[in-house]
C-alpha cells in the first residue's frame, strides 16, 4: 500500500516538473517569437502577452503538486 503511493507521488512529480519545463520552453519561443513579429511582421500587441501561455501551466503545475502533497500526507497516515 505504502509502496503504491510512493509511485503515485513520483510519477506526479515527474509530471509538475515536465510541466514547468515544458512552460518555459513554450514561453521563451513564443516571447521570442512576439519579439521578432514587432520588429519585422508589425505585431500591435507586446511582447509580455506572451506570459498569458504560462497561466494553463501554472495550473497544471499546482494541482500535480496538490496531488503530491495530498498523496504524502495519506501515506504518512496509513503508515
Amino acid at each position: 500500500m505504502i509502496k503504491r503511493y510512493k509511485v503515485l507521488a513520483i510519477v506526479f512529480t515527474v509530471i509538475g516538473l515536465f510541466l514547468s519545463h515544458a512552460m518555459c520552453a513554450n514561453v521563451a519561443f513564443e516571447y521570442c517569437n512576439m519579439l521578432w513579429g514587432i520588429k519585422y511582421a508589425g505585431y500591435s500587441a507586446p511582447a509580455d502577452v506572451a506570459f498569458l501561455i504560462a497561466i494553463p501551466y501554472l495550473l497544471g503545475i499546482i494541482i500535480s503538486f496538490g496531488i503530491v502533497i495530498f498523496i504524502w500526507k495519506k501515506s504518512k497516515k496509513s503508515k
